[in-house]
């Protein structure tokens, strides 16, 4: 006598495989979310890592700025990628970025900026001394915490 399953069998199987799957897919879902947010802190933190690196080679004297412009800060995001002339190097090109990073929570490359000069809260940039970034997305965290905020 052959084994075999049943029509009823395999209609009870796929209802238990496709409940547990739904089941499953807030689960991944809360990972993926995770995941960009931890991509998302590297981000910023990169990002401020090179913008202190960029204030500490002006204030060694390694790299000279227009001080009444840049209060030691760099003016954009293109002068860390572009690089700019060391002092103490003739000839070399000091690079704090290799590009702008894509924000994961948004799919661009595009960031709010802050200037030294702006309130710590501020939407709006000033146009120099880029001291701060921040996602431009309007979702918020796991914790509850808006994106723009961190």
């Amino acid at each position: 006598m052959k084994r075999a399953f049943t029509y009823l069998e395999l209609v009870v199987a796929m209802t238990i495989i496709g409940v547990l799957a739904a089941a499953a897919m807030p689960a991944v879902r809360v990972i993926q979310k995770r995941e960009r947010e931890l991509e998302l802190k590297r981000i910023l933190l990169e990002v401020r890592t090179a913008i202190d690196r960029f204030k500490q080679a002006v204030d060694a004297g390694e790299i000279e700025v227009n001080e009444l412009d840049q209060l030691g800060y760099p003016a954009d995001f293109d002068q860390m990628i572009k690089g700019v002339g060391s002092k103490k190097h003739p000839g070399q090109n000091l690079k704090f970025l290799r590009r702008i990073p894509v924000d994961p929570m948004t799919g661009e490359a595009l960031w709010g900026m802050r200037s030294v000069q702006d309130e710590p809260d501020t939407t709006s940039w000033g146009g120099q001394n880029l001291f701060d970034i921040y996602s431009l997305s309007d979702g918020t965290a796991l914790d509850g915490s808006e994106y723009s905020s961190w």
